[in-house]
């Protein structure tokens, strides 16, 4: 073999050689980001946080059901900003995040939230006349099967002698005064003449069950008055969503998880999604941090690649005291910068520090007026109402 053919074989192979090592750094380079990338020495980091924990243990997918809402309110309290900016770089500030809190059972289960009784703000209301007392055995026994009258809840309750409050008949118990009710809007509309007549029907066959007489508010005042409430509700509904988007590198779950948790989110009921929880026991969550959950169920869920995730919050159900929106932006902020993306609405355009701060003023109105309706975000009412 010539020098010549030796030196073209040389090149050749390091050509060879060159374009596999470009292709495996370009395959390298466009992986997705993975939990294990922050592990360092062997040891997890400070916060609680296994970095190598299985991915199944952290991640759970989002409902089915839930939808991207773009962060524009509307309704009453609507100040006729726009929330996207096409032209704006997101340089919102970086507030310190909460304290970490470590992944563990006892913030996946609370203990069952004492059910909120009738309310006459929100729930048509009938009085069951007694002749004697009757016992919340032969209640339990003569409730419907069904608790819902159309699309609305239906309940009994008894006034206990005991506490002297309202309750859901218990076993063992005896009551001298019953109710009966349906809620009068919630968001599947007000409550129309076809369920109120159901309501009838339900109520008085209980009521003859137990040898009550009911006695039926006048259904066109009660209508209209659902009518009224849900006029309320539905221009004072807001449901705030950014959405986080890769700037280059993919985000596989279980690195968008570890970033999470060491701002406070712990795993939902559902794979593909986390939340943060409130301060008290029983409350609904503050945020809610989803993503892909066939990404989050894949048999390895490492090799799944997460362009965005969505960052939610459901501003009715979360009391103003906790500072809702201000800890959404700042846990937005925190995400973004930890994992390289951008803060974006739902058509992908960048959110501004001044969109953010229109939204924040806007909420303060939408909290004012629900204030005002006795109906405060995070109340029992309220949840009740937008439900």
């Amino acid at each position: 073999m010539s020098t010549l053919q030796i030196s073209l074989a040389i090149i050749g192979g390091l050509v060879l050689a060159g374009v596999v090592a470009y292709n495996a750094w370009i395959t390298r380079k466009s992986a997705p980001r993975t939990a294990s990338e922050r592990v360092q020495d062997g040891r997890s980091d400070a916060t609680g946080f296994d970095d190598t924990a299985p991915v199944a243990d952290i991640v759970e997918p989002r409902p089915r059901g839930d939808h991207r809402i773009d962060p524009v309110l509307g309704g009453e309290f609507e100040s006729g900003s726009n929330c996207s900016d096409a032209n704006a770089t997101v340089d919102a500030e970086r507030l310190q995040p909460p304290p970490m809190v470590p992944v563990t059972l006892n913030h996946v289960v609370n203990p069952p939230e004492k059910k909120a009784g009738l309310d006459a703000l929100i729930d048509v209301i009938t009085p069951l006349l007694l002749e004697s007392e009757v016992s919340g055995d032969a209640l339990l026994a003569a409730l419907p099967g069904t608790r819902r009258v159309g699309s609305k809840p239906f309940a009994v309750e008894g006034l206990s002698e005991a506490t002297g409050e309202w309750e859901t008949p218990r076993l063992g118990q005896r009551y001298r005064a019953l109710q009966a009710g349906v809620q009068l809007a919630n968001r599947s509309g007000a409550l129309n003449d076809i369920e109120f007549s159901e309501f009838v029907v339900k109520a008085q066959a209980f009521a003859d069950a137990v040898g009550a007489a009911p006695d039926f508010p006048d259904m066109r005042a009660e209508v209209a008055r659902a009518r009224e409430l849900d006029a309320f509700a539905s221009g004072h509904d807001a449901q705030l969503g950014f959405t986080l988007r890769a700037r280059r590198a993919a985000w596989s779950p279980g690195y968008v998880a570890q970033h999470a948790a060491r701002l406070g989110f712990v795993p939902g009921a559902l794979p593909g999604r986390m939340v943060l929880a409130g301060s008290q026991q029983g409350q609904a969550p503050v945020l809610s941090l989803a993503f892909d959950p066939q990404a989050a169920m894949a048999d390895d869920p490492e090799q799944s690649a997460l362009r965005d995730i969505a960052l939610s919050l459901e501003v009715t159900h979360v009391p103003r005291s906790e500072q809702p929106f201000v800890r959404m932006r700042q846990a937005a902020a925190a995400l973004a910068e930890a994992m390289d993306g951008v803060i974006t609405d739902d058509a992908g355009q960048l959110l501004s520090t001044d969109t953010m701060d229109r939204i924040g003023a806007d909420l303060e109105s939408l909290y004012d007026a629900l204030d005002s309706r006795d109906l405060a975000a995070g109340s029992a009412q309220a949840r009740r109402l937008f439900s």
